[in-house]
């Protein structure tokens, strides 16, 4: 039986795509303070200008990603998530490359995100440092906070 990895747009009513945000909104609550959480929840990602994927492997929904855009040059990596049971097999890249595609494709001149600055997201941060984003000051409407890292990725 072969395994047949897809990355798709994402169904927010479909219930295992509404448990895969539920497990992520738990770890950042339980990871960060509540004013440090900038996860988005299942409203936030079907709102105008954001794009929703999932990636499956037949009718397991493995993980997500979400891009939002901050303005017709600027694109916001939201929502990453690898479900537990699936980490180590290189979804969580194979969605960074989809996501960051798609940008080039929009003519993003740059990519930004914000993640946790605690240890729990270390294989993130390693993650997106290895498809060369580097960290910086808050975009957006962030603020500057301590359990927060900003990071962005200028595109080619």
């Amino acid at each position: 039986m072969t395994s047949t990895i897809d990355i798709q747009i994402g169904d927010l009513t479909d219930e295992r795509v509404i448990r895969l945000l539920t497990d992520h909104l738990d770890d950042m609550f339980a990871t960060s303070p509540a004013e440090s959480v900038h996860a988005l929840d299942v409203s936030a990602l079907a709102a105008s200008g954001v794009t929703f994927w999932t990636i499956a492997d037949g009718d397991d929904v493995l993980g997500c990603v979400a891009l939002k855009e901050l303005d017709p040059e600027h694109g916001e990596l939201k929502s990453m998530r690898t479900d537990a049971a699936a980490r180590g097999r290189g979804l969580g890249a194979r969605l960074l490359e989809h996501v960051l595609a798609e940008s080039r494709r929009r003519g993003y001149r740059r990519v930004s995100l914000e993640t946790g600055s605690q240890d729990f997201f270390a294989p993130a941060r390693a993650l997106y440092a290895k498809y060369g984003f580097s960290e910086t000051g808050p975009f957006g409407d962030y603020a500057l906070d301590p359990h927060s890292v900003f990071m962005t990725l200028e595109l080619r």
